[in-house]
């Protein structure tokens, strides 16, 4: 979907009230949930995630499941399987708020409709009749030998198709755009230009609705609204008002009458037939089709109440807040309800539009170095990311600033998501590609128990062939499209939010093209992930970080060099903002980021580390004096890249302050080794 006006869209993610988990893991936190706001407490359902949850796999629960033309993987088959809610459950390793959808509700809200009988079965005659002519059309085709040739024309068909069917079916279409475990690229291709643009209702309606919501006339709160839609989609349209109170521009995002159970009854027919494909789904790709529709009806029913997306913008309001470089639009929640939104207007400039970003006195290069850095952020930092980052969404300030707008596919990834994403890529970087494997199993693509063998040697081959080019020629889109050929011949199923990983992923890269051809995304995305690895205090990053600068038990002095370089060049880009050219007054007066690379935590976390874990001791000693020699020179060679970062005297202070508890745990895990060894 694509609405080209600075104004929120499309589906909110999660509830109104946050439970303290999601918000400890948005913004960072490694603390006690005590620490969240008290208005976000609510009662939830904590599952745990299938990394920490999967027991021993007895060898009679193994079966075979081929798929495609590659080869055969094993998959676990439970005696008793759980429910496809509750799988998504574990697969998220995060508490759940109170749904909005659950396979029982949405049948309940059907059945005891009034005249369910007659408009199911009419809505699926005319399901029936539409998709089994377009089915029958595909083996005729493959019948007669022209399968291949006619694919463009079948997938343009098939794309008109859904736009016939409705606004389930459409969304449904927009969700198969980033599913190349379910079908072929080709036919991704063409749904990727799938709209849902549609005539708006007449402004009557629209204004009726938006009275009945806020309990209170137009004119009573607008001193003017405009006369015609700014867009309109399937689920809603969009009006430009001026607030009489205030006199601030806002965008009005109003839903359309009468579409909550045509969504009900689609999504109950999904399911319906779901339930009968569920034997192929578990063939193909290692779960039941009733999952991915339940993946699906989630997220659309979040879509239908307006509250929930009011809630992502105020998180991600809360995420950058302290950030200078990125604008999000306030939200105006006494004026909005479940099927109305109010927001602040967005003035901004396309951002697929250089020549008038370079008119304005922005940087190029730089904006894109702030919307890499934002994107980064959100996706390893927040957890919370925007899902849909099109050209249409995304807009240049003229102060600089990148404003982000449409959190309807906003998702979210739990702390221990991030964290096997950053396993991934540490192990990317180490070339561990058996443990690659292992982290597609825990992140949810592979179904527990999977013999990842077979996938070891296509995933050494795409990495291998990808970033051995280089940072000049890299680009996810070719890793991407190898990606799809291997999800397409393996049980691989994309969990939803992570075909919203990759999307946003591609659409950014996309823009960064669009303004600057070699504009080089990694180059950008790398001192950000050096600058965390050296500088989070995350217990779990700490430990990736020494997972990076060993390898087969070798201390990496060079890596080490390179992680510190790339992390000034970030901390040294974004101390103020890249966008603003360096000559104009507004980068004189742009607010001052940090300007060194604070390692004050790194370097008493490392003495702690020292002291107190006899294994890292080995291990730091040991590479002091590798290959028989001493290393002095690369330790006075790192010392001088950090010299002018660290203010020796203050850390050294600091360090001496947090002596005595470093004594004390030094102490007690003496203790506890003295006694372990009197035990054996």
């Amino acid at each position: 979907m694509e609405l080209c006006t600075a104004c929120i869209w499309t589906s909110a993610q999660w509830s109104q009230t946050v439970n303290p988990n999601r918000r400890a893991s948005y913004h960072g936190f490694v603390r006690s949930i005590s620490t969240s706001p008290q208005r976000r407490r609510r009662s939830t359902l904590c599952v745990m995630n299938a990394a920490t949850t999967s027991a021993p796999v007895s060898s009679q629960s193994v079966t075979h499941l081929p798929r495609s033309n590659g080869p055969g993987l094993k998959s676990i088959s439970s005696n008793k399987p759980s429910s496809a809610m509750e799988q998504l459950d574990i697969e998220r390793g995060v508490c759940i708020p109170f749904r909005k959808y659950t396979p029982e509700m949405v049948r309940k809200k059907v059945l005891d409709s009034r005249g369910s009988i007659l408009s199911l079965a009419s809505r699926g005659v005319e399901i029936i009749w539409k998709l089994g002519f377009y089915w029958s059309s595909l083996m005729y085709d493959f019948l007669v030998g022209r399968d291949e040739e006619i694919v463009p024309y079948r997938a343009r068909q098939l794309r008109n198709l859904l736009c016939d069917l409705g606004p389930s079916f459409i969304k449904a279409g927009q969700v198969l755009a980033n599913r190349p475990d379910i079908i072929r690229e080709d036919y991704m291709n063409e749904l990727c230009i799938l709209q849902d643009d549609v005539p708006p209702v007449p402004n009557q309606v629209a204004f009726s609705i938006i009275e009945e919501e806020l309990g209170q006339p137009l004119e009573r709160l607008f001193s003017k609204i405009s006369s015609e839609t700014i867009a309109a989609a399937s689920l809603g349209q969009v009006y430009r008002a001026t607030l009489r109170e205030t006199g601030e521009d806002v965008a009005i995002k109003v839903q359309r009458p009468g579409i909550e159970p045509i969504i009900y009854r689609d999504l109950f027919l999904f399911r319906t037939l779901a339930s009968f494909l569920n034997g192929i789904s578990l063939q193909k790709l290692g779960c039941n089709a009733e999952l991915i529709v339940d993946e699906f009806g989630e997220k659309l029913l979040e879509e239908l109440d307006y509250t929930l997306e009011a809630t992502n913008i105020e998180d991600f309001l809360e995420n950058f807040k302290d950030d200078p470089t990125v604008k999000i639009p306030q939200v105006y929640k006494q004026l909005s309800g479940s099927r109305v939104l109010v927001m602040e207007w967005i003035d901004g400039i396309r951002c697929t539009d250089p020549q008038a970003i370079k008119e304005a006195g922005i940087d190029v290069e730089g904006f894109l170095t702030v919307g890499v850095s934002a994107a980064l952020r959100q996706l390893l930092e927040f957890g919370l990311f925007h899902g849909d980052p099109h050209p249409g969404n995304i807009f240049a300030m003229r102060d600089g600033r990148i404003a982000y707008v449409d959190f309807g596919n906003v998702a979210v990834l739990s702390q221990q998501n991030k964290q096997i994403l950053i396993d991934a890529v540490v192990h990317a970087v180490n070339e561990d590609y058996a443990e690659m494997a292992n982290d597609f199993t825990r992140l949810g693509f592979l179904a527990r128990g999977t013999d990842v063998a077979p996938i070891i040697p296509a995933l050494e081959a795409i990495w291998q062939n990808s970033a051995g080019k280089g940072l000049a020629d890299f680009n996810f889109r070719s890793v991407t499209g190898k990606f799809n050929q291997l999800v397409y011949n393996y049980p691989i199923r994309i969990p939803e939010r992570f075909s919203l990983v990759i999307r946003s992923l591609l659409t950014q890269e996309g823009i960064c093209f669009t303004l600057k051809p070699d504009f080089k995304f990694l180059e950008v995305a790398y001192p950000y992930v050096a600058k965390r690895l050296l500088t989070d205090p995350n217990p779990a990053l700490r430990e990736r970080l020494i997972q990076v600068l060993f390898k087969d038990g070798a201390f990496q002095w060079k890596r080490l060099e390179n992680l510190i370089v790339l992390a000034k060049e970030n901390v040294s880009k974004m101390s103020s903002n890249p966008a603003l050219k360096k000559n104009s007054s507004q980068a004189a007066r742009s607010q001052q980021l940090e300007s060194k690379l604070d390692l004050t935590e790194t370097i008493k976390d490392g003495a702690r580390m020292f002291l107190i874990d006899a294994g890292i001791r080995r291990q730091l000693i040991l590479a002091f004096n590798e290959d028989s020699k001493l290393h002095v020179e690369e330790l006075v060679d790192v010392y001088r890249l950090v010299e002018d970062q660290i203010d020796m005297p203050s850390v050294a202070l600091e360090v001496l302050q947090d002596l005595p508890s470093v004594v004390r745990d030094f102490m007690l895990s003496w203790s506890d080794s003295i006694l372990s060894d009197r035990r054996y």
